[in-house]
């Protein structure tokens, strides 16, 4: 069983959990501690930003899926071939923190051309929906990439909203979008759905509630000071994950 396959498991079983150290976070130090927190807290994968000595650091420090998130079909194609074991369409903070925002023709573009790359090269591929785009045009690009066998999509949101309140009404509020995007693209795809942006401990149940297979989480670990810290954070999540899945195989 190669590395993706764990994770497929893990999304079979709707509990899998990414974590994600920036798609423009190029700081070896902070990746490292990211993934080494990632691995030690039991997640099901890492998300990296593409980096030729970052994606061979991290290969070699970790048994985990590797995914590599770029928003250029060339650097996505090259990290197959460095060896990535799933290449992500985003993830678009880094786009969003310079006030730019991009379209659903953008993503299709960036996706077919990334394929035409790989010169039909089998690979994992997830994609993030943007979530600042109305639902309808969410949902026609997530039937899109369905009919272009693409593997996972992840959906967000916490770009286009300010907390107004503080504490657990602030997290709502931050995962709020994200989460009704994934109710929306659960009920009219049967793509693997990975809820991300502003997921939290607190959150996380919801999202899987809510229809995801996956959560993506980034900021509630790798803003974090220690290794420690991390740990905690992601073994509460996967235990939230796992807690989540038990419940829905009980009832089904």
């Amino acid at each position: 069983m190669n590395r993706i396959d764990l994770f497929r498991n893990d999304l079979e079983a709707r509990k899998a959990i990414k974590v994600i150290a920036g798609i423009d976070n190029f700081n070896m130090e902070s990746v490292r501690n990211v993934v080494s927190a990632a691995e030690m807290g039991g997640a099901s994968a890492v998300d990296i930003c593409y980096n030729e000595e970052i994606i061979s650091m991290v290969k070699e420090m970790t048994s985990l899926p590797v995914f590599v998130s770029s928003i250029v079909p060339s650097e996505l194609a090259n990290a197959v071939r460095l060896g990535a074991d799933a290449i992500e369409v985003g993830n678009f903070d880094a786009l969003y923190k310079k006030g730019q925002r991009v379209s659903a023709e953008e993503v299709l573009n960036i996706v077919n051309e990334t394929l035409r790359l790989l010169n039909g090269e089998r690979t994992f591929i997830c994609v993030t929906v943007p979530g600042h785009i109305d639902i309808s045009e969410q949902i026609s690009l997530a039937m899109k990439l369905e009919e272009l066998g693409i593997d996972l999509i992840q959906t967000e949101g916490a770009a286009t909203v300010t907390p107004s309140r503080a504490g657990a009404r602030g997290l709502l509020q931050t995962a709020e979008v994200s989460i009704s995007n994934t109710i929306e693209l659960s009920r009219n795809t049967s793509i693997p759905i990975m809820t991300a942006s502003g997921i939290t401990t607190t959150t996380a149940p919801l999202a899987f509630a809510s229809g995801a297979s996956a959560i993506g989480v980034g900021s509630c670990v790798n803003k974090l000071n220690s290794t420690i810290a991390m740990v905690a954070v992601v073994k509460s999540l996967v235990e939230c994950a796992s807690r989540a899945s038990r419940k829905e195989f009980a009832n089904a």
